[in-house]
Order: C-alpha cells, then structure tokens, then sequence
C-alpha cells in the first residue's frame, strides 16, 4: 500500500509538472497597464500653440505620449514632464521617434503664448496643445479625463485636480498603455522601446 501511495505521488506530482510547462505563465510585455482594444482616446482635433490643428496621425511612425495638465500646477505636471524629459535622454537615438504632447485642461489661463514656453522648456521637442474652455469638458469626458476646479482667493488663483495617467500611443497611432504617475523614467523608456520594437 505504501509502494501504491508513493507511486501515487509521483504520478500526481509529474502531471503537475507537465501541467506547468503545457501553460508557462509569460513575463509582462510592459511596465505600464496595457489596454486591450479601448473604446477612448482614439484621436483629438486639438490645437498647437502656433494656431495649427493637430491630429494623432501628425505623428504616425511615432510613440506618443501624452497626458493632461496645466502650467500652473504645482507639482504633479512638472513631475510628469520632467520625467518624460529623463525618458528622451535614456532613449538616446530613438528619442526622435517619439513625440511627447501636453493637453492643458486650463485653456481660460494657457494661453498659445504660454505654452509654447513652458512645455518645450522641458524638452525642446515636446508640445502643449489646447482646445476652447466650452471644449474641454468634452475632450476629457472622450479620454476619461477627471478635472476639478477648485476656486481660489481670487478668480484666476484657482487649482485643479485632474488625473495624472500618461497614455502611450503605439507608431500606428493605436492606444497600447495607460502609464502611471509613479512609473520611473526607466521603466517608461523599457515600454517605448517595445512599442517601437527595438529592444
């Protein structure tokens, strides 16, 4: 009986084995969440700070990333910038074939002006862009964007809350990535290169 328990064991043991190896569990792709056929976020008519509109396929055979925010927010916005500027230098050569894009949900205080200097101020390649105030609830709403006024002493010293996911476009323009604001510059440069297919 004990011979018949042991032999028992071992076959159990061995389908298990094999089991494991019919379904290996795969490493993520990404470090970011990847997004699975998303019904969001396919495209935008959005301007640039020289008056032109601007489109997702301005930049077909590039990664895009892209985020909302303000040039006035004190610490999320120059965070996320600042590490996309890192990302650029980390990638090197391959910093050309991607196009960083800052979406203002504050157009009533970012002006054309001010975007074409605070955005590039980061990376000189990278571009603010903006639609209407009467607009912009509707472009968020289009890529689950959350934005809060939150008034302050003075009608134009108010704050926003809004949310802090960078999406990542692959060269064919198709959502792949919701990136979070911890992700380090490292981990974001790793998830370009795969969407560019040089790693």
């Amino acid at each position: 009986m004990a011979g018949l328990k042991t032999s028992l064991g071992a076959l159990l043991l061995a389908t298990g084995l094999l089991a494991g190896c019919d379904s290996p569990q795969a490493p993520p792709r990404f470090h970011g969440s990847e997004l699975e056929n998303p019904q969001f976020a396919q495209d935008f008519q959005l301007q640039d700070p020289e008056g032109k509109t601007r489109t997702l396929a301005d930049w077909r055979g590039q990664v895009v990333l892209l985020f909302f925010g303000y040039t006035q927010c004190p610490d999320v916005c120059p965070t996320a910038l600042s590490r996309a500027s890192r990302v650029m230098e980390l990638l090197g050569n391959e910093a050309s074939k991607v196009q960083v894009l800052f979406v203002t949900v504050d157009p009533e205080r970012d002006s054309p002006e001010l975007l074409r200097e605070y955005v590039p101020a980061f990376h000189p390649s990278f571009l603010g862009l903006y639609t209407t105030p009467e607009a912009t609830p509707a472009l968020a709403k289009a890529f689950k964007v959350f934005y809060r006024i939150n008034p302050g002493s003075t009608p134009s010293t108010y704050t926003i809350d809004h949310s802090v996911t960078t999406y990542a476009y692959d060269p064919d323009g198709k959502l792949r990535l919701a990136i979070g604001h911890d992700a380090t510059p490292e981990a974001v440069a790793d998830d370009v290169k795969a969407l560019l297919g040089v790693h």
